[in-house]
């Protein structure tokens, strides 16, 4: 008997748009395709894995930058663009801070003295540049959380001649509150405190590190990171967003050639205190 009613139309992908269901791509540099809701469409000039964004050039030459994900079209077929994968790291003969790597050599168990820095940023970055020589040494990294309370944490550690503390503090200039509570530990026996200009350690990144002259200026009465991040168009909703910034400024420091000098200096000034007998 014939099919009087013909195929159901259930029985398909009837949800399914004109153009297809999007597809993982790769956003590979010189790909060009199409943000589909502005309409706006160039090539693939930089993807940013820690930012999760992706910059197009169309043919006047503008750039627009978008977050990764779906919404694109390359050929006329939606996409949802991904980060390519990460390159395989070269090993080198030097570490980050320009030592001769050590090759073979377990790392030691952390002695007695200790570095202390203000927060998680000032230590993961230290960590980047300075861990492998720090492991070598035996010198344990720890973050305060601030330095509000500093005299009252170094008088529970109890520095002496075998037990060292190296302090390293941000914005360190005449006036300050950090000054101030530095102050309070001159002369301290078995203790060094010294810091850099910066109001954070991100400034202690070379602005050219992420293609400008300079640090944004902040405006008073504006939270520095939100406002960095809002001067460089990044997004700053909350703290993860502020985290992924700080990821990103770090994957920028490959080498102490990374960094201002004023940070350089402070922190080997550091090491040598609390390694050198």
């Amino acid at each position: 008997m014939a099919d009087r009613y013909g195929q159901d139309v259930l029985s398909t992908d009837w949800r399914k748009p004109p153009r297809g269901r999007s597809e993982p791509a790769v956003a590979e540099r010189g790909l060009v395709v199409e943000e589909a809701e502005t309409g706006f469409c160039g090539e693939i000039m930089r993807v940013d894995r820690d930012l999760h964004t992706v910059e197009l050039e169309d043919r006047h030459l503008k750039r627009r930058t978008f977050p990764l994900g779906p919404g694109f079209l390359l050929e006329g077929r939606p996409v949802v663009l991904e980060a390519p994968g990460p390159a395989a790291p070269q090993q080198s003969t030097r570490t980050a801070s320009g030592s001769t790597r050590v090759e073979n050599t377990r790392a030691k168990v952390a002695l007695p003295s200790r570095i202390w820095v203000e927060g998680r940023h000032d230590a993961e970055l230290v960590e980047k540049v300075w861990g492998d020589d720090l492991r070598v040494e035996g010198v344990a990294v720890e973050h305060l959380g601030g330095i509000d309370d500093l005299v009252a944490a170094v008088d529970d550690f109890s520095p002496g001649p075998d037990r060292r503390l190296g302090v390293l503090v941000d914005h360190l200039v005449p006036g300050s509150k950090e000054t101030r509570i530095a102050d309070q530990l001159a002369g301290r026996a078995h203790v060094l405190v010294v810091g850099h200009p910066f109001v954070d350690v991100w400034q202690s990144v070379k602005p050219a590190r992420l293609g400008v002259d300079a640090w944004p200026v902040v405006p008073r009465g504006t939270d520095w990171k939100h406002g960095i991040c809002a001067a460089f168009g990044w997004p700053h909703d909350d703290q993860a967003d502020i985290a992924r910034a700080w990821k990103h400024i770090l994957g920028r420091v490959d080498s102490y050639a990374d960094l201002e000098p004023s940070f350089l200096g402070r922190v080997e000034e550091l090491i040598d205190f609390v390694t050198v007998p």
